[in-house]
Formats: C-alpha cells, sequence, structure tokens
C-alpha cells in the first residue's frame, strides 16, 4: 500500500479559487468523462445541490463535477460558474441542443469568519475550474477550507482553523482517495493516536479540550448552535462501481468522519460525502468502503495540521 493524492487517479482534476479578505472560497473536483456517483448525508444541517439526482432509481448514471464552498446556502451559487466552464468545455450530460454539465456540490459555514457579505458566487466557481489541476492537490487554508473552523461549542472565540485535507492509497492497480473540507462543530483526532489534535480551546486557550465532556456537562442545554459546521467530503476509486454501490461506499467513508471527529454527524453539522467512481479496476466494493474510511480520517486530520493561522483564530501549527 502506498499513499498517493487524489489526483493521481486518472482522470480527476481539483482546483481551488478563493478571497483570503473575506476569508471564504471553494474547491472543484471535476471529472471530465463522467462517474458513477452516491452519496451520504449523516448531518442534520446540510447545503447541498442536486443531491436527489444521486439516488439510484433516478436517471443520470454519471457527474461531471462536486463543488464544496463555503458561505453556507449562499454558496451553491458556486456551481453555477462549474457548470458554465463545463458547458464551454462540452462537457456534460448530451440533451441533443446542448450538453448539461452534472454538477453536485455543498456548502460549509464560514459566516462568521471574515467579510460574511462576501460568499463564493458563480465567478468564483468559474475560477476554481480554471485553476484545476491533475497535479498534487494544496492543502490546508485555501479553496473550501479558506474559512473552515472546529470547536465551536463556545462560540468562534475559542475555535481553531479547519481546512482541506487530501488522503489516497494505491493497493495494486487500485485506486482510493479523499479530499474534505474539515468544518466541524467538535474536535479533531489523529486516527492513528487518538491524539486530539484541533477543536474546542481551553479558557486560556493555550490547549485542545474535549469537546463531547463539556457537551455532557450541559445535558439539558438544548441551545442552537446556529448550525454553523458541515465537514463535506468526495472519496474518490479506479474501482468499477454503479450508483447504487457508489451510495453504500460513500456510506462506509462516513466512518473516517467517525473515527477522526468529535462527535460527528450531530444536528449542528451537514456532514456529507459524496462518492465517484472512475470505473476502471475491478475491486470488492467492502475494500473500496474499508479503504474510503481509512483515508477519510486521515484526509480530515490532514486538513487540520495543514491549516494556518488567520482572523484571530488559532491554527494546530500555533500550538
Amino acid at each position: 500500500m502506498k499513499e498517493i493524492s487524489i489526483t493521481d487517479i486518472e482522470g480527476i482534476k481539483v482546483g481551488h479559487a478563493q478571497n483570503f479578505d473575506a476569508g471564504t472560497g471553494c474547491t472543484v473536483l471535476i471529472c471530465e468523462k463522467g462517474a458513477f456517483a452516491g452519496v451520504d448525508v449523516r448531518g442534520g444541517a446540510p447545503a447541498s445541490r442536486e443531491t436527489q439526482l444521486l439516488n439510484p432509481v433516478n436517471l443520470v448514471e454519471q457527474i461531471h463535477a462536486v463543488a464544496i464552498s463555503g458561505g453556507s446556502a449562499f454558496g451553491l451559487d458556486c456551481a453555477a460558474g462549474v457548470m458554465e466552464y463545463l458547458e464551454k468545455n462540452d462537457i456534460g450530460f448530451d440533451v441533443q441542443v446542448t450538453k448539461v454539465p452534472i454538477v453536485c456540490g455543498a456548502s460549509l459555514f464560514d459566516l462568521t469568519v471574515g467579510d460574511h457579505k462576501i460568499r463564493p458566487d458563480k465567478e468564483m466557481g468559474y475560477e476554481a475550474c480554471e485553476n484545476a489541476t491533475n497535479q498534487k492537490c494544496l492543502q490546508g487554508s485555501i479553496g473550501a477550507g479558506t474559512g473552515a473552523t472546529v470547536g465551536k461549542l463556545y462560540g468562534m472565540d475559542r475555535t481553531m482553523r479547519g481546512g482541506i485535507g487530501v488522503y489516497g492509497v494505491q493497493i495494486g492497480d487500485l485506486k482510493v482517495a479523499c479530499i474534505v473540507a474539515v468544518n466541524c462543530l467538535g474536535d479533531v483526532l489523529n486516527p492513528e493516536t487518538g491524539e486530539r489534535v484541533a477543536g474546542l480551546l481551553d479558557e486560556e486557550k493555550k490547549k485542545v479540550i474535549s469537546t463531547e465532556e463539556e457537551m455532557y456537562k450541559q445535558y439539558q442545554n438544548k441551545k442552537n448552535l446556529f448550525s454553523g459546521n458541515t465537514t463535506i467530503g468526495i472519496v474518490v476509486t479506479n474501482g468499477k462501481l454503479n450508483k447504487a454501490q457508489a451510495t453504500k461506499v460513500a456510506s462506509m467513508t462516513q466512518n473516517g468522519f467517525a473515527r477522526a471527529m468529535r462527535p460527528a454527524h450531530s444536528m449542528f453539522d451537514g456532514d456529507t460525502i459524496y462518492a465517484l467512481s472512475t470505473a476502471e479496476v475491478e475491486a470488492d466494493i467492502n475494500v473500496i468502503g474499508a479503504l474510503g474510511a481509512e483515508t477519510m480520517a486521515k484526509a480530515v486530520y490532514r486538513g487540520v495540521i495543514t491549516a494556518d493561522g488567520g482572523y484571530g483564530i488559532k491554527a494546530y501549527k500555533d500550538l
């Protein structure tokens, strides 16, 4: 087993665009030839686009891009720019008069970082496509991870920086890799050691404490945490999957969130994972799903340890 990047899977490109002053951005994963896809939404506060299209009973078999953005539901606008770029490049579902790009997307909440009046839009989505490459994928405080934060139980004053994380593996001809924008309510752990590396800071802002333990102390408090979270991931494989199988792999890959984030899948998160298959290699779905969970957990970890401090918010590097 060797480590790879998500862009080491043939046919996959990733591009970022962001506004550092406003503290927001978007990340686009493009598969020009199309990919069989599924989705699994576990969080209670999702903001998403074309989710129902991925239901295995529906018509379209393949998608051409997934757009991850900040800006909460406003950020879904960036997908229009992705569609424009793909149509101009003759990529999409052939409807005779043109090709309609199938672009799924989900947005995370970063409105409390930077300038909440500036969100990812059509122009930013188009720019991310122009920046898309099959070279090594950038990580940390970039793209959809620009305004990402973690550990928000007590508000933004004691939170830490999230970010974009990437991790993948290859076994023989089989490749499985993940990209994720980490923006969770709770804490992030090193999945190999269990060490809590980012999340809720103590009152002195010198160390990370347990969000779950703090929640347990106030179990009677039903406060609304403004649904200000959501971690969005994509798992991609060259293993052959149909839509139903891709949906199952997305579900299995959610285990990676549970291994690396505490808590995961809360009512205040919109945790969503897309699964894409370029369908080139015969492989056991159970193996793909298991590798999806492993690589997603490590991608989540990478997302916070590569992030930079900013906007008055500390990062792992600062501790």
